[in-house]
């Protein structure tokens, strides 16, 4: 298995951990924030989805799903490429509000298939490729940058779990 596969498969457990943990979820579940100054369930599925869509898209030359698919109309947002919910403040937190579990598991399903197809024409040669980001020094490979796309969205998957038991209780995991 090569690099490529394994960041393949991590997507892929990714996507189903917010498939096991966002279904059957009632949407006032999903938008409550378990404490003022926290994360909901949505903003986080919708914010490690954000992420991952704008790099991968970044990555493959090809415009973001977020604004291409018009996702943003489903969320209710601005069709703004930039915007990921990194620095939100907790009123533009609170303001994220879905109207069903389907809208976020519809874009991570299109967001994780298109970065399974984007991973499929990456060579070991092409994970070692530096990305012009003269910000940072070294400057970032796309290997690298690929494993910060895996380490945030695993993250905010295990947020959104945790959340879905602290909610529901130990009970959901038999769903």
């Amino acid at each position: 298995m090569d690099g490529a596969e394994i960041v393949s498969d991590g997507l892929l457990r990714i996507n189903r951990i917010l498939h096991r943990a966002l279904k059957g979820v009632p949407v006032e579940v999903l938008n409550r924030l378990p404490v003022p100054h926290a994360n909901s369930m949505s903003w986080l599925a919708w914010h490690l989805t954000r992420v991952q869509d704008h790099h991968i898209s970044d990555l493959a030359g090809v415009p973001q799903l977020w604004v291409s698919d018009k996702w943003h109309e489903r969320f209710g947002m601005a069709a703004d490429e930039t915007e990921t919910g990194t620095g939100h403040t907790q009123q533009q937190v609170a303001a994220l509000q879905v109207e069903s579990a389907d809208v976020l598991l519809g874009y991570t399903d299109a967001v994780f298939a298109r970065g399974v197809e984007y991973l499929k024409g990456v060579t070991p040669e092409g994970l070692d490729a530096e990305l012009d980001e003269p910000q940072y020094d070294p400057l970032p490979t796309v290997g690298v940058r690929l494993v910060s796309i895996l380490g945030d969205n695993l993250s905010h998957a295990g947020q959104v779990s945790y959340l879905r038991g602290y909610f529901e209780g130990l009970g959901w995991l038999g769903v």
